[in-house]
């Protein structure tokens, strides 16, 4: 197994500091930065900097790109209900289901910790989730009742008042 590297061994700020230098310098300067890092009481060497920046960069570059993606698939797909989410909680559920299955608790790298607390963050999501739709549903549900009434009582007819519930419960065509 390689060596751990010495930027995770850094303190949150300066690791935090470290980040943000990368990102506003635009993933370059890694000298200045070793030299920086150095005023700061700690010794990594640009090229540990530099694989370091390139793994982050491309980190970076990848959720971008997801994010960009996600973006134009609920725009072109819209998921009130939540199932896009419902199966990528589903999915990744699955996968860590499947590492663990393959786990060799004796050669293991893997935080479980972390790996629990993922699992627990995902329940949570979606349980969440559910929660609050059920929840915009029984609100939707009574809006719609109490538009109904007033509806009514200003002298709406029938077809009027059934043509806006429907349109407030999202089941007109």
């Amino acid at each position: 197994m390689p060596a751990r590297s010495s930027i995770v061994t850094l303190p949150t700020e300066v690791k935090e500091w470290l980040d943000k230098s990368l990102v506003d310098g635009n993933f370059s300067g890694y000298e200045a930065l070793a030299e920086a890092i150095q005023a700061k009481g700690y010794s990594i060497s640009k090229s540990s900097l530099h694989r370091y920046g390139k793994n982050f960069e491309d980190t970076l570059a990848a959720v971008k790109m997801a994010t960009e993606q996600a973006k134009v698939l609920v725009d072109a797909c819209p998921d009130e209900q939540g199932n896009l989410n419902d199966a990528l909680i589903r999915l990744v559920q699955q996968k860590a289901f499947q590492v663990l299955n393959k786990l060799d608790a004796d050669k293991c790298d893997l935080d479980l910790d972390d790996l629990g607390h993922m699992i627990g963050s995902l329940s949570k999501a979606s349980t969440t989730v559910k929660k609050y739709a059920a929840d915009v549903k029984k609100r939707t549900v009574e809006a719609a009742k109490d538009v109904e009434t007033v509806a009514k009582k200003g002298g709406l007819t029938d077809e009027a008042v059934q043509a806006i519930r429907s349109k407030i419960l999202g089941i007109a065509g």
